[in-house]
Protein backbone atom coordinates (compact mmCIF):
# COMPACT_ATOMS: atom_id res chain seq x y z
CA UNK A 1 0.00 0.00 0.00
CA UNK A 2 2.00 3.36 -1.10
CA UNK A 3 2.07 5.80 1.65
CA UNK A 4 0.00 9.24 2.48
CA UNK A 5 0.96 12.37 1.32
CA UNK A 6 3.74 13.53 3.44
CA UNK A 7 3.43 17.54 3.83
CA UNK A 8 6.26 19.38 5.40
CA UNK A 9 4.75 22.74 7.45
CA UNK A 10 6.75 25.29 9.00
CA UNK A 11 6.30 29.09 9.55
CA UNK A 12 8.37 31.76 10.94
CA UNK A 13 7.28 33.47 14.33
CA UNK A 14 5.10 36.39 12.51
CA UNK A 15 3.09 34.13 10.56
CA UNK A 16 2.93 30.83 13.08
CA UNK A 17 -0.96 32.65 13.51
CA UNK A 18 -1.38 32.33 9.95
CA UNK A 19 -0.29 28.81 9.45
CA UNK A 20 -2.58 27.95 12.60
CA UNK A 21 -5.45 29.30 10.61
CA UNK A 22 -4.64 27.63 7.97
CA UNK A 23 -4.31 24.21 9.46
CA UNK A 24 -8.18 24.74 10.68
CA UNK A 25 -9.45 25.70 7.59
CA UNK A 26 -7.97 22.86 5.60
CA UNK A 27 -8.20 20.33 8.55
CA UNK A 28 -9.86 17.60 6.60
CA UNK A 29 -7.33 17.23 3.82
CA UNK A 30 -4.44 17.39 6.36
CA UNK A 31 -5.28 14.94 8.12
CA UNK A 32 -5.70 12.42 5.36
CA UNK A 33 -1.93 13.23 5.11
CA UNK A 34 1.44 12.44 7.01
CA UNK A 35 2.23 15.76 8.00
CA UNK A 36 5.86 16.78 9.72
CA UNK A 37 6.10 20.09 11.02
CA UNK A 38 9.09 22.26 12.70
CA UNK A 39 8.77 21.91 16.60
CA UNK A 40 6.82 24.79 17.52
CA UNK A 41 5.12 25.27 14.79
CA UNK A 42 4.05 21.65 15.01
CA UNK A 43 2.77 22.65 18.75
CA UNK A 44 0.42 25.03 17.42
CA UNK A 45 -0.77 23.21 14.82
CA UNK A 46 -1.57 20.11 16.92
CA UNK A 47 -3.05 22.28 19.84
CA UNK A 48 -5.76 24.03 17.94
CA UNK A 49 -6.46 20.78 15.78
CA UNK A 50 -6.86 17.68 18.17
CA UNK A 51 -6.27 14.60 16.79
CA UNK A 52 -4.21 15.44 14.06
CA UNK A 53 -1.01 13.59 13.62
CA UNK A 54 1.82 15.45 13.52
CA UNK A 55 5.83 14.62 13.54
CA UNK A 56 6.98 17.51 15.55
CA UNK A 57 11.23 17.43 14.61
CA UNK A 58 13.60 20.22 16.08
CA UNK A 59 12.50 24.17 16.16
CA UNK A 60 13.59 25.21 12.49
CA UNK A 61 16.70 27.22 14.41
CA UNK A 62 18.05 24.29 16.16
CA UNK A 63 17.82 22.16 13.04
CA UNK A 64 14.13 20.76 12.19
CA UNK A 65 14.70 23.43 8.60
CA UNK A 66 17.46 20.91 7.69
CA UNK A 67 15.52 17.88 9.29
CA UNK A 68 13.16 18.83 6.75
CA UNK A 69 15.91 19.25 3.95
CA UNK A 70 17.10 16.09 4.71
CA UNK A 71 13.31 14.49 4.49
CA UNK A 72 12.75 16.31 1.05
CA UNK A 73 16.16 14.90 -0.29
CA UNK A 74 15.37 11.20 0.67
CA UNK A 75 12.45 11.45 -1.25
CA UNK A 76 10.24 11.74 1.47
CA UNK A 77 8.04 14.96 1.49
CA UNK A 78 5.58 15.84 -1.20
CA UNK A 79 5.17 19.03 -0.69
CA UNK A 80 5.75 22.32 1.97
CA UNK A 81 4.02 24.89 3.05
CA UNK A 82 6.57 27.51 4.81
CA UNK A 83 4.72 30.74 5.44
CA UNK A 84 7.76 32.98 5.20
CA UNK A 85 8.08 36.51 7.21
CA UNK A 86 9.98 38.53 4.60
CA UNK A 87 9.63 41.64 6.64
CA UNK A 88 12.32 40.10 10.02
CA UNK A 89 15.75 39.11 9.89
CA UNK A 90 16.57 35.57 10.74
CA UNK A 91 19.87 34.32 12.22
CA UNK A 92 19.15 31.01 10.18
CA UNK A 93 18.79 32.57 6.84
CA UNK A 94 21.08 30.11 5.33
CA UNK A 95 19.23 26.64 6.67
CA UNK A 96 16.25 28.04 5.45
CA UNK A 97 17.74 29.17 2.08
CA UNK A 98 19.38 25.68 1.89
CA UNK A 99 15.93 24.45 2.66
CA UNK A 100 14.03 26.35 -0.51
CA UNK A 101 17.10 24.86 -2.48
CA UNK A 102 16.56 21.39 -1.78
CA UNK A 103 12.56 21.74 -2.44
CA UNK A 104 13.83 23.22 -5.35
CA UNK A 105 16.24 20.46 -6.44
CA UNK A 106 13.83 17.99 -6.32
CA UNK A 107 11.20 19.64 -7.32
CA UNK A 108 9.01 19.69 -4.91
CA UNK A 109 6.09 21.81 -4.48
CA UNK A 110 6.83 24.85 -1.82
CA UNK A 111 4.08 27.38 -0.76
CA UNK A 112 5.78 30.46 0.52
CA UNK A 113 2.56 32.35 1.29
CA UNK A 114 -1.34 31.39 2.59
CA UNK A 115 -2.46 32.02 -1.34
CA UNK A 116 -0.07 29.66 -3.00
CA UNK A 117 -0.63 26.72 -0.37
CA UNK A 118 -4.80 27.39 -0.48
CA UNK A 119 -4.02 26.56 -4.55
CA UNK A 120 -1.67 23.65 -3.49
CA UNK A 121 -3.94 22.39 -1.73
CA UNK A 122 -7.06 22.79 -3.48
CA UNK A 123 -5.28 21.08 -6.56
CA UNK A 124 -3.88 17.85 -4.34
CA UNK A 125 -7.58 17.58 -2.99
CA UNK A 126 -9.36 17.54 -6.65
CA UNK A 127 -6.56 15.11 -8.26
CA UNK A 128 -6.57 12.24 -5.20
CA UNK A 129 -4.58 10.16 -4.78
CA UNK A 130 -3.31 9.60 -8.11
CA UNK A 131 -0.91 12.93 -7.55
CA UNK A 132 1.71 11.64 -6.24
CA UNK A 133 1.81 8.56 -8.85
CA UNK A 134 2.01 10.69 -11.38
CA UNK A 135 5.13 12.34 -9.94
CA UNK A 136 6.80 9.66 -9.69
CA UNK A 137 10.57 10.29 -10.94
CA UNK A 138 9.87 13.14 -11.75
Amino acid sequence: MPRKRRIALIAHDQKKDDLVAFAVKHRTFLNACDLVATGTTGGRIAEACPGLDILRLKSGPLGGDQQIGALIAEREVDLVIFFVDPLTAMPHDVDVKALMRLAIVYDVPMALNEKTAQILVRNLDEAGAGWKDSNEGA
